[in-house]
């Protein structure tokens, strides 16, 4: 797995953060520094970090959330607002820079999600998820069953038929988890684990811990063992096999997706299929 840092990176005309943005968060006066965070491109200035957001809705639910949620020893990267007290600028969001590696430390990630679920089990499902459709939305639908999909045999598709006879009627209740964990937990040496922004879906949490588990078997060369040491998560076979079948579709949707990644879950699967 590629440890990502913030570290810094070549900044271009394309990417640069408007000094009206700038502005909104207070920060007009401090040089920014390009940086990569999680994953993803951002801007250090000073303790604050701005980053362009895909999803403005999801940016301000996301900051909304983390503004006040408390999750017993997980850091949580606090959300800042512009000067006139929105969330978003113009498809810019901030939060106080909180320092650490994406690293593969996975039963920890699973953990982290067990604790997060824990924290936000009360949350009312967002307004946002009505008649959403994106890759995550889908992928999960098809992978319980509720939307029908075909899914070409070169990106998987006999793999996904295969598994997907398999399902059986789980009973676990939803509520709103993270599916993306994965790549959105920060390590920094002993210090708590951080969370630097949430996902919602509208899913078991036990489904969430499973696709932790799926990706970092299929891509994050995990062993074999991860699989069974959360087994005592609710249905939890029949989670991984969700999970199994989620990554499936959102694979062949994903313009990244190609043999190389197939490859790794395929490997999944092939564990999970044990089990089933």
């Amino acid at each position: 797995m590629r440890v990502v840092t913030a570290a810094p990176v070549r900044a271009t005309a394309q990417s640069g953060l408007p000094p009206h943005v700038r502005t909104a968060f207070g920060v007009n006066e401090i040089e920014p520094r390009p940086v990569e965070w999680a994953g993803r491109r951002a801007w250090h200035c000073g303790d604050i970090l701005i980053r362009a957001v895909a999803d403005n809705a999801v940016a301000a639910w996301s900051a909304g959330v983390l503004d006040t949620l408390e999750v017993p020893g997980v850091r949580i990267a606090k959300p800042v607002r512009s000067s006139d007290g929105r969330w978003v600028i113009a498809g810019w969001a901030a939060s106080r820079f909180v320092p650490g590696t994406l690293e593969p430390r996975y039963d920890e990630v699973v953990a982290v999600a067990e604790k997060l679920h824990a924290a936000m089990a009360d949350l009312p499902r967002p307004r946002l998820l009505e008649n959403r459709d994106d890759l995550v939305t889908r992928s999960a639908a098809a992978a319980f069953g509720e939307l029908r999909v075909t899914v070409d045999r070169s990106h998987g598709g006999a793999l996904f038929d295969h598994l997907a006879a398999y399902r059986r009627p789980v009973h676990a209740e939803p509520q709103v988890v993270h599916p993306e964990l994965f790549g959105a937990v920060l390590f920094d040496g002993d210090a708590p684990p951080a969370i630097v922004d949430l996902v919602p879906c509208w899913r078991p949490p036990a489904w969430a811990a499973a696709v932790i588990v799926v990706d970092a078997l299929a891509w994050g060369g995990a062993d074999e063992g991860l699989i069974h040491r959360w087994a005592h998560l609710p249905e939890w076979p029949q989670m991984l096999l969700r999970a199994v079948l989620h990554r499936i579709v959102l694979h062949a949707q994903h313009p990244d997706g190609g043999p190389r990644t197939l490859a790794g879950l395929e490997r999944a699967a092939g564990l999970v299929s044990a089990l089933v």
